[in-house]
């Protein structure tokens, strides 16, 4: 046992001894990766007032993709939150009912990998992916249901009903439920890259080019906002160095001590436009605006273009969904309304 024991500290040493720099560099910055190991993801995924199981997880699946959660039958999660284009819906502003765009000109961010923020919402006013889902269905710019008409329709479906009692035996059907079951199937969007794939120890998982926008990110200091395993997700001053070059487009000044969630920067290149007013479509105009806006630097082209590499090294593997087949409407569900 004195052997063994003296083998692990002696292993332990020389992988602390010969890591990466730039692995180590990354960590004492604040980046956190994916965990590799599948329990290591589950506990952090989880959340202990809505545990995952399978069951859960279909469930909110397919209310995901259910349009009758809307009051024209015709939007569901997955129409802003698009899983097949990067869980969002690559258009500058958020657009619902009867094509109404959102009042304060926000973007929708992505559903991937929003299981790692703080805080949900652009103004942070939900604390979690449960709470968050009951919002747009509500919301008149775009779901535009009653919570008690999102209810109906719910039970007014044999299989949905029948499936709610199942797996939450001791609550009554009511948006809230409706939000854990939605919740928890968006907790297992999560998208691994070569950038964990590097974090976790695999020294090849990144060119050098992308190690050395990987090193700029750090050295001038985006890692400061976007950091942890989100890379973003909390909330923070914006803007800080100077004015936002776009401010005027929407009316959105962050929550009441002026800070916007930071989104995460994981899948970027595949989320255009950027900030949330969705007012710049190109990665490396955004990446000049935040040097400005938040660091107060004025980033060189160079800097720009190696930290740009470095970000489309954050594009991850996406989980594998299959769109649902839909239990059928009945004579008792609600019908479309277009109005």
């Amino acid at each position: 046992m004195k052997t063994l024991f003296k083998l692990s500290i002696a292993a332990l040493l020389a992988t602390n001894l010969f890591a990466n720099p730039l692995v180590q560099e990354a960590k004492k910055a604040g980046l956190e990766p994916i965990p590799a190991d599948d329990k290591a993801l589950e506990k952090l995924i989880d959340n202990p007032k809505n545990k995952l199981t399978p069951e859960k997880i279909e469930l909110g699946l397919k209310l995901y993709f259910d349009p009758r959660l809307s009051k024209s039958a015709l939007i569901s999660c997955n129409t802003c939150h698009n899983l097949a284009i990067g869980g969002d819906d690559n258009i500058p502003v958020a657009t619902g009912h009867k094509w109404r765009q959102n009042p304060h000109h926000l973007n929708s961010p992505t559903v991937y990998n929003a299981v790692f923020y703080q805080r949900q919402f652009w103004d942070g006013r939900s604390p979690d992916l449960e709470d968050q889902a009951t919002g747009p269905i509500q919301a008149p710019p775009e779901m535009a249901m009653h919570k008690d008409m999102a209810v109906k329709v719910v039970k007014s479906i044999p299989e949905y009903a029948e499936a709610f009692k199942k797996i939450y035996p001791k609550e009554d059907i009511t948006i809230t439920t409706i939000g854990k079951a939605i919740g928890a199937f968006e907790r297992i969007l999560v998208t691994p890259s070569r950038y964990d794939d590097f974090l976790n120890g695999d020294e090849k998982a990144l060119s050098k080019e992308e190690q050395e926008g990987l090193q700029t990110f750090i050295k001038v200091g985006c890692a400061s906002c976007h950091n942890g395993v989100a890379l973003g997700g909390s909330m923070q001053p914006f803007p800080v160095a100077k004015p936002y070059k776009y401010a005027n487009v929407g009316d959105f000044k962050g929550d009441k001590d002026g800070k916007v969630k930071t989104p995460t920067l994981r899948n970027v290149a595949e989320t255009a436009p950027y900030f949330h007013n969705g007012a710049v479509w190109s990665l490396e105009e955004a990446v000049k605006i935040m040097g400005e806006t938040e660091l107060g630097k004025d980033l060189s082209d160079k800097e720009v273009q190696s930290i740009v590499t470095f970000l489309n090294a954050l594009t991850g593997a996406k989980p594998q969904v299959t769109y649902p087949v839909l239990p059928n409407s009945t004579k008792d569900t609600p019908k479309p309304d277009l109005n």
